[in-house]
């Protein structure tokens, strides 16, 4: 597998040999500002659409966690890049559930990275669907404890700054506030953590409107939508006995009219996606990533079939 360079920061677009990705520029991730006076105001732009039909095949991906090599291993496994990253897959989407920065340190290249699949895919036909996770919240909070390396951000003396800078106001904090944090493909709902059935309840474009509100506010890391028990932290469908969640995840699903959801955030120690409630539910949070050991998977569903890899 040829290696992308990973070590670039996000104001310099990294300079790919002859067959390596070529990631778009920083610029690409946030939309102008218009200045005071420059014009008629635009109209707002339409709600981001939160529920799809089912296209002939889905592949999901968990936790990527700031890897682009072990990203790209897992999306060849399932077909849909080269061994360059660039898309193959043609008409299939791509569902990732979170969880691209911190542990590693290619957070910058890892949403450029990303930014690219989502152009690609289009472009071919198919789909990306990229989802916040817990980290990408905590970053966009300030809470920066699992950065693997602060200098990816800025040149010293002051990398806090210029991290500070990229995701308060620039490409990282635009991009994690550019997407929502669940969707809904044919009968799959996707998130990264859970949905109990009292977050269930808002529906899924109901919670992103919470989520996206949640992350224009204010910080506020314990209460609401983002807080312990909310979509981006709840591990309790990984974590207990069947007997005790399965009826819970039950009630989620009706709520949210599905058969089904896939989540990342818990990683399985088997290194290998874990499966729940009689197929209705999938734990992908395998350890992709070279923090966790390099376990690359990918769900795939093509009609009622559910496929796990490898």
């Amino acid at each position: 597998m040829l290696t992308l360079l990973l070590a670039c920061t996000p104001q310099t677009a990294p300079l790919a040999p002859t067959g390596q990705a070529t990631l778009p520029d920083a610029s690409v991730m946030a939309p102008p500002v218009a200045s005071p006076g420059s014009g008629p105001t635009a109209p707002a732009p339409a709600a981001p659409q939160d529920v799809f039909p089912a296209p002939a095949r889905v592949v999901a991906v968990g936790d990527l966690h700031g890897d682009v090599a072990s990203a790209i291993g897992a999306l060849e496994l399932a077909k849909v890049v080269d061994a360059t990253g660039h898309w193959t897959g043609g008409g299939t989407w791509l569902v990732q559930t979170g969880d691209v920065l911190d542990r590693g340190k290619d957070g910058p290249t890892m949403i450029r990275f990303l930014t690219q699949l989502e152009q690609e895919a289009a472009a071919a036909g198919g789909r990306a669907l990229i989802l916040d996770g817990n980290h990408e919240v905590m970053n966009l909070q300030g809470d920066w404890r699992y950065v693997a390396d602060l200098a990816e951000f800025g040149a010293a003396p002051d990398p806090q700054a210029a991290r500070r800078t990229w995701m308060a106001e620039g490409a990282g904090g635009a991009w994690v506030r550019g997407h929502g944090m669940v969707v809904q493909v044919g009968e799959t709902v996707f998130v990264h953590a859970g949905i109990d059935s009292h977050w269930a309840s808002y529906g899924v474009s109901g919670l992103n409107t919470l989520f996206r509100a949640a992350l224009a506010a204010p910080p506020d890391p314990k209460s609401g939508v983002t807080g312990p028990d909310g979509p981006v932290w709840n591990r309790a469908y990984l974590l207990e006995d069947p007997p005790a969640i399965c009826p819970e995840l039950k009630r989620a699903l009706a709520e949210l009219h599905a058969t089904r959801m896939v989540v990342g955030h818990t990683t399985q120690e088997t290194g290998r996606i874990a499966e729940r409630c009689e197929g209705t539910f999938y734990g992908i949070d395998t350890g992709i990533s070279a923090y966790y050991g390099v376990h690359p998977s990918a769900l795939v569903i093509e009609g009622s079939a559910v496929t796990l890899l490898p």
